[in-house]
């Protein structure tokens, strides 16, 4: 993505919080026709050492499995919380409307996980980070009907081989800054989210 330095972010445990925090991802890939792809998803993070790791499943219905298979070279891209920012921060007449937002993108490479057993441990990462309590009636519905729901999903590992991470939040703009985190503030969530973001980027400091 287009990456102006000052919305530049090199740091990989911001990177994690926010795909932790916004885990309903875009995974895009090349068709057998050569054009983008795109499934939504929820994904898990793992961070093995410092190598970044996204566990996911699609219903092996979408033809997206067998193009990761076949083409394992992919793009997943992360969301953030987004919000339009107003020219009325600014202490001049002199400006325009923009939007604000948090995204990462990743490189991965693909690798499919088709066997039963990994794929029941896939979901239950899955299922640990939205809903622990459900393991306990997953567990309950039996053998006979957790492969049938297993059988028809394909998971996949998608191992992050490059990362981006843009913090758009009119860094380069100091003058700014303590308008448009009192805007953010007063706000939608996402607006909120955005003014505690401008707070762990230490922006907006109080004298």
């Amino acid at each position: 993505m287009y990456q102006p330095p000052q919305f530049k972010s090199d740091d990989r445990a911001l990177a994690a919080r926010l795909m932790r925090e916004h885990p309903f991802a875009s995974l895009i890939s090349n068709d057998d026709a050569g054009l983008p792809f795109v499934t939504h998803l929820p994904l898990h993070l793992e961070d093995r050492e410092g190598q970044f790791f996204l566990l996911g499943h699609c219903a092996k219905a979408n033809p997206h499995w067998k193009f990761l298979r076949e083409r394992p070279a992919a793009v997943v891209t992360f969301l953030g919380p987004h919000a339009y920012q107003s020219p009325r921060i600014y202490p001049d007449l002199a400006r325009v409307p923009s939007w604000n937002y948090l995204a990462v993108h990743c490189v991965v490479a693909a690798s499919l996980v088709e066997d039963p057993p990994a794929k029941d441990r896939l979901l239950k990462q899955l299922i640990g980070d939205h809903e622990p309590p459900y393991a306990e009636q997953w567990r309950g519905l039996g053998e006979e009907f957790a492969h049938k729901m297993l059988a028809g999903i394909v998971g996949f590992e998608l191992k992050v081989t490059e990362l981006q991470c843009k913090f758009k939040l009119n860094q380069h703009r100091p003058e700014s800054h303590t308008a448009l985190k009192a805007g953010y503030e007063q706000g939608n969530d996402d607006e909120r989210e955005l003014a505690r973001w401008m707070e762990a980027l230490g922006m907006a400091k109080k004298p």
